[in-house]
């Protein structure tokens, strides 16, 4: 009953709220007309039936208005009972719905201010107006006993309607939430893209362009390293292409045909590679490394080749000296990873490599370097050395770290 009380809205509400009067009436009214022997009961039905019609008028409202309608159901109830009708279920129907009005739409307390009172004055109506001990369990206990049930069933449909709007809310939340965290999976896929297609650009860029140039000074001398070096030039470039293709498949749709015929991200494995790359652009790299090498996760594997990749570039492009050093040092659980440039003995190049190298930092390798690093829970930093040159350092996990890892590293 109280479930189909609760349902419905607007006009079929309305329809459910008549049709439940009309039945409270008709209960009264059967009521009424019940005689029990040893119990005399008025004999005109009519005052209880005008009283319960105005507690079921009342009750129309007992949504919006459940005190009140509890109130005039109170006043009924006194009113019918003092004139010596026993309080059975039948007669105490109208009150029962005003009372699981006033719990179900209404806090605790106010539900056992409004049930209290009710009980109390049924019981007291009841007993002045018969003091006798003739039905006393019907005129106490079972008033309390029957007025109990609606205020325990309206706390229940308050609890369970609070609920589903709770349940509703955390929905309602998590589908925002949702939202905002799809957004924010595309910005970060969209920083983590833009730092690929910039280590890759500066990475073959500068050495194409090294490789162009010294191609381009020999010609005239030695035509056949230049020749060479425009060879090493078109491995160059097709590298180049390989790891964009590689880089930008990610914006390729599911159904795509060529989706799984791109390779591997680079690691340290292609280290030699890239060391022989920037030779022939006329760097010189020197390997040194430290330690057991560790087996990296993809993750933390990637970062450290973009890093390495990104700092010799700026050795290409803003470093004075003719080589660079590159330190892989492998730990219980962190793998540090140097790069320095070989600075000139003379002061003048020491000066020059200082304050090329501020200029380098402030561009956007550094920040990508940095952004790469703190992205698996490592460390960068970038400075002049004091002898000269320029030294980028990084930490990195040996395994990238969970993102509530990440929150409480320091």
């Amino acid at each position: 009953m109280t479930t189909s009380l609760e349902r419905g809205t607007g006009r079929f509400r309305r329809v459910v709220d008549v049709a439940t009067a009309l039945a409270l009436l008709g209960c009264v009214t059967f009521g009424a007309l019940l005689r029990f022997p040893g119990f005399h009961q008025p004999r005109e039905e009519w005052p209880a039936v005008a009283l319960a019609a105005v507690t079921c008028l009342a009750l129309l409202q007992a949504r919006d208005r459940p005190r009140a309608a509890a109130t005039v159901a109170m006043a009924c109830a006194a009113a019918t009972f003092a004139q010596g009708y026993l309080p059975t279920p039948l007669l105490l129907a109208p009150l029962m719905l005003s009372l699981y009005w006033v719990a179900a739409r209404t806090d605790r307390r106010t539900a056992r201010i409004f049930g209290l009172a009710a009980m109390t004055v049924v019981v007291i109506t009841a007993l002045l107006d018969n003091p006798t001990t003739d039905m006393l369990l019907l005129r106490t206990v079972g008033p309390v006993l029957w007025l109990l049930l609606p205020i325990v069933g309206g706390s229940r449909a308050r609890l369970r309607a609070a609920y589903l709007e709770s349940v509703q809310a955390r929905a309602v939340y998590a589908e925002r939430n949702r939202e905002e965290e799809a957004r924010l999976r595309v910005a970060e896929e969209r920083m983590r893209i833009a730092r690929e297609l910039h280590d890759v650009v500066a990475h073959h860029m500068a050495v194409a362009n090294a490789q162009a140039g010294t191609a381009r000074h020999l010609v005239p001398t030695r035509p056949e390293q230049a020749l060479k070096l425009l060879d090493e030039l078109t491995v160059t470039t097709s590298s180049a292409l390989i790891e964009l293709r590689a880089t930008v498949g990610v914006l390729r749709q599911s159904g795509d045909q060529d989706g799984e015929s791109l390779e591997p991200a680079p690691g340290l494995d292609r280290l030699p590679d890239l060391v022989s790359t920037y030779a022939s652009a006329g760097l010189d790299v020197a390997v040194t490394t430290e330690g057991e090498p560790r087996p990296l996760s993809p993750g933390v594997d990637l970062t450290a080749y973009r890093i390495i990749q990104e700092a010799l570039t700026n050795v290409t492009k803003h470093g004075t000296g003719q080589g660079a050093d590159v330190r892989l040092s492998y730990g219980q659980s962190r793998l540090l990873i140097s790069v320095t440039n070989d600075a000139t003995a003379t002061a003048t190049a020491t000066a020059t490599a200082t304050a090329t190298a501020p200029a380098a930092a402030g561009g956007y390798g550094l920040m990508g370097m940095r952004e790469r690093a703190h992205s698996v829970g490592g460390d960068l930093r970038a400075g002049p050395r004091p002898q000269g040159g320029f030294e980028v350092s990084t930490a990195l996990p040996l395994h990238s770290l969970a993102p509530e890892e990440l929150e409480a590293a320091p």
